[in-house]
């Protein structure tokens, strides 16, 4: 089994800054690709940063410059560092991850089980 275990999320106000980690466990041969996703009340699931393999990162348009995605693959973790915070980016922050299971190969889509963020003053 893997398990994405995500943390960092919590209360912050309008231009302030929150740095989101996220961790995989288990069986890993390897991860390909390593992203975030957001659900604020009441919508549908987005993608705010996706990163693959290699490095390269994507960022939709409304949060392309305020966003930065990285990852340590020695250590399995991704990261999301959101700056100038708006209160539209208030929602519940997934991460997600396409891994390779150690011992048989197996690809499969693995989901954290989530930590809000809450931008408010």
């Amino acid at each position: 089994q893997v398990q994405l275990v995500e943390s960092g999320g919590g209360l912050v106000q309008p231009g302030g800054s929150l740095r989101l980690s996220c961790a995989a466990s288990g069986s890993i041969r390897s991860i390909n690709t390593m992203g975030w996703y957001r659900q604020a009340p009441g919508k549908a699931r987005e993608l705010v940063a996706i990163i693959a393999g290699g490095g390269t990162p994507n960022y939709p348009p409304s949060v392309k410059g305020r966003f930065t995605i990285s990852r340590d693959n020695a250590k399995n973790i991704a990261y999301l560092q959101m700056d100038s915070l708006k209160p539209e980016d208030t929602a519940v922050y997934y991460c997600n991850a396409g891994v390779y299971e150690g011992s048989t190969w197996r690809y499969l889509e693995v989901w954290g089980q989530g930590t809000l963020v809450t931008v408010s003053s």
